[in-house]
């Protein structure tokens, strides 16, 4: 069963939005007459944002668009197997339920010993999912976090990245019933809210990589955002690609251990533009174009002050306009067929600044390891259930140890597998 926006098991992305939701539906009369509008170029905007940030640059055209609000609690069992009935995978591909209850489940990660670590959005938990004689186990093992949205593991630690900090928990997997106390690895952020959730990508030297989102929809960003920072784990931070509005995945090419994102384009500026993004970092100081420039050919009406598209780095891939992608992994398993085998697969969480939403789905994208040739084609699709309904918003995926691949459910709290037999 969809859930639309505002609907009587609502959950707003924060408890701010959800007043802010309130008084949009019950001030419609009035707010019809005005467009809502911020200056979001000042300091004070961007520590205290009001509830509706995002509404600032609001258009005649688009007037009256706003975040749907999810499910009050995570999608109950029965709920999520009658959903999946209705999502399409190419022949030979099934999904099942992984794991269900986890509020707001993001990014996820294996730990060395089985042990799957999920973040999580407003919710603030982090979360782990245990298999023991062939039942799953969902325990809450960190709470009160400022969105800790993005995990990693590594050497028997557990990595969580906050708001404006990346905290490190040693030995997590043997202490799931009670944590220990976190080890600060770095703190050098902004703690705007505004865009500031994050994902943690770790490449082969155990370094990790995330972007600094900006706290607004569309401006010249302040100057400790808008990038992609490569922090190791003795707390030395780089510098690493700029130019980059908000993105939440990531992956280490496998081929050539360059690191590849997704990333959200602006909003209001109509339906079908601007494209959200792939992008490479193909060397050290690319800079991917915001605020002057979008999807690697349109120039912002407001913000390009001269500049040319041509002086950016291009984007892999245009994705669509509004789909909202998340996480994404390169695949590495054996267990789905051999032409699947680096292919990139990538969570679309869905539309909300469109009138006909899109997105809510997994593509997967063929592409070269120099970023050529690159094309995408749905792969899990039927969480969109109307114009504005979902059933479900994949956040994130992870390839499993057997080679299946997980996709991480924000919008139902689950998790799901999604496996290939000949």
């Amino acid at each position: 069963m969809a859930k639309k926006w505002l609907s009587g098991r609502a959950r707003a992305i924060g408890p701010a939005t959800a007043a802010a939701a309130a008084a949009l539906t019950l001030g419609a009369g009035i707010a019809a007459a005005q467009l809502k509008s911020y200056d979001s170029s000042k300091p004070s905007f961007w520590q205290n944002p009001p509830p509706d940030w995002f509404l600032g640059d609001e258009t005649e055209e688009m007037k009256g668009l706003a975040p749907p609000v999810g499910p009050a609690t995570p999608t109950p069992l029965a709920e999520l197997q009658e959903n999946l009935k209705k999502v399409k995978l190419p022949q030979g591909f099934r999904i099942e339920v992984y794991a269900s209850g986890l509020p707001e489940a993001r990014q996820m990660a294996w730990g060395d010993n089985g042990t799957l670590f999920v973040g999580s959005f407003q919710a603030g938990n982090v979360y782990a999912v245990t298999e023991k004689d062939g039942k799953r186990n969902v325990a809450t093992i960190l709470k009160g976090l400022n969105m800790p949205t993005g995990v990693a593991f590594r050497n028997g630690s557990l990595f969580v990245v906050a708001i404006d900090k990346l905290l490190r928990y040693d030995g997590a997997e043997s202490k799931l019933d009670a944590m220990p106390q976190p080890q600060v690895v770095y703190d050098d952020l902004p703690s705007y809210g505004a865009h500031g959730w994050k994902y943690l990508v770790m490449d082969r030297d155990g370094a990790m990589w995330f972007n600094v989102g900006v706290p607004f929809n569309i401006g010249i960003p302040p100057t400790d955002t808008a990038h992609i920072r490569r922090v190791h784990q003795s707390g030395h931070g780089e510098l690493m690609a700029t130019g980059v509005r908000n993105s939440v995945g990531g992956d280490i090419d496998p081929r050539t251990g360059q690191f590849w994102f997704t990333e959200n384009a602006r909003d209001w500026m109509s339906d079908d533009l601007p494209s959200d993004k792939l992008n490479r970092v193909g060397r050290i100081g690319d800079h991917f174009g915001y605020p002057y420039c979008h999807q690697g050919d349109l120039p912002d009406p407001k913000f390009n002050m001269g500049r040319q598209c041509s002086e950016f780095t291009a984007p892999v891939l245009k994705l669509g306009a509004h789909v909202a992608p998340l996480g994404m992994k390169f695949y590495t398993g054996s267990q789905f067929p051999a032409e699947y085998r680096n292919n990139i697969f990538i969570a679309q969480h869905g539309s909300w600044n469109r009138r006909n939403y899109q997105g809510a789905r997994i593509v997967r994208v063929v592409v070269d390891p120099d970023g050529k040739n690159a094309r995408q084609e749905v792969f899990a699709e039927g969480w969109l259930t109307g114009q504005q309904d979902y059933s479900g918003r994949p956040a994130d995926v992870l390839v499993a140890r057997d080679g299946s691949l997980l996709v991480a459910d924000d919008w139902a709290g689950a998790i799901y597998r999604i496996s290939y037999a000949r």
